[in-house]
């Protein structure tokens, strides 16, 4: 029997009104200068200031930095990292979607470090995280990457992506209020709601999915498949956006713990050649990746339509993992992106450089039920360019 290590942190505070929570949370550590990191867009329509406001009323000092840019390159980081090491921060708040939670753990764990943000990146890196950093706390303004209760920063490399992982990068507590969300625009939602989808759809086949990781999944998957398409049409429908919230957390459990695969391990190359979000990327990909591997997983791929709001009870379980394919091809069209890569204008030149950059992904690689070598791996790219699902041979 498999032996599973589950982690269940940050504290954590989910529903409608949450952020109530966040001044006596800042209140048990006493910082006198906190650094708020979010993106100009959030400062732009005053949702920044609903964080701010009440801590600089409390007389805390409050710095608010938004020079965040989504898909941050490790430049990004390198200048929020330098920036906190001079300026006596002692709390660090993130506050939007998934690239500015992953550059306040960055900055909040290398300030008490030395050296750039790329001595520490997973594939290239040199020196290893060892100070907890700094208190950190955040705060997701979006349904989708599940940063508020994971333990890596991405960043993007010249063609693909990278990452700083260390259990030190987890917040030291999460406010998820959906309230929060209600602002996002459709294309937003549509793009971090799929993501979401893909972290709860990849929990449940890793290899490393485990009981827990899978109920976790599957609920998480309910609750996005019943609540996606209404929150893309309706961003003020409150019980879709707290669907969504929800089930953007509990699929970041579930992923946090189980990991990702091929899809995640293929969209970072396509987010840093071509500059597509994490969420179009894979949500591209999501149905030709889960067509590829079918076979490998046929009864969880039942098991994950039936959660879609499918029936799988009259069929086989290979007749219900075609039908999964389908629903997820539906769904991502239904929520307005673009079913292949040509839809993003990937030029079909562009399927061998991703398969090169693809190949080196092998932490998420590892953990996909039906290994992907590099030849599996351009099928799958030339299949989202073409838009034709395809199957080992």
């Amino acid at each position: 029997m498999n032996i599973a290590k589950l982690v269940f942190t940050p504290l954590t505070y989910t529903g409608w009104g949450a952020l109530r929570q966040l001044l006596p949370e800042v209140e048990k550590y006493s910082p006198k200068k906190i650094l708020v990191v979010t993106d100009p867009m959030l400062a732009k329509i005053g949702l920044a200031e609903r964080i701010t406001a009440p801590l600089e009323e409390q007389g805390y000092s409050v710095t608010l930095y938004t020079d965040v840019i989504p898909e941050p390159p490790v430049e990004t980081g390198e200048k929020l990292v330098a920036f906190t090491r001079t300026g006596e921060f002692e709390m660090v708040i993130g506050v939007g979607g998934g690239s500015a939670l992953d550059l306040a753990k960055l900055a909040a764990v290398l300030a008490v470090h030395e050296g750039s943000a790329a001595d520490y990146l997973n594939l290239t890196g040199t020196k290893s995280v060892e100070k907890r950093g700094l208190p950190k706390i955040l705060i997701p303004t979006t349904s989708g990457t599940g940063s508020e209760v994971t333990n890596i920063s991405v960043l993007s490399l010249e063609t693909t992506k990278d990452v700083v992982t260390h259990d030190y990068l987890l917040a030291d507590v999460a406010i998820v209020d959906p309230e929060l969300t209600v602002s996002v625009p459709s294309k937003v939602t549509a793009a971090t709601g799929i993501d979401a989808l893909t972290h709860a759809v990849e929990a449940y086949i890793s290899v490393n999915a485990s009981p827990t990781t899978d109920g976790l999944a599957l609920q998480a998957i309910r609750l996005i498949g019943r609540s996606l398409r209404k929150a893309v049409e309706d961003g003020s429908d409150k019980q879709a956006r707290i669907d969504m919230s929800n089930g953007s957390y509990i699929a970041g459990l579930a992923f946090f713990n189980a990991g990702v695969a091929g899809v995640h391990a293929l969209a970072y190359p396509l987010g840093g050649q071509f500059h597509i979000s994490h969420g179009e990327s894979n949500a591209v990909l999501l149905p030709y990746v889960m067509a590829y591997i079918r076979k490998s997983c046929t009864k969880k791929m039942a098991d994950i339509l039936n959660a879609l709001g499918g029936n799988s009870t009259y069929l086989s379980e290979e007749q219900a993992s075609y039908k999964c394919v389908e629903e997820l091809e539906r769904l991502v069209k239904d929520v307005g992106i673009p079913p292949t890569l040509a839809g993003f204008n990937v030029p079909e030149s562009a399927v061998e450089s991703l398969t090169q950059d693809g190949v080196k992904q092998t932490r998420i690689l590892a953990r996909s039920p039906l290994p992907l070598l590099e030849e599996d791996i351009r099928k799958i790219y030339q299949s989202a360019f073409d838009g034709t699902a395809v199957e080992p041979n």
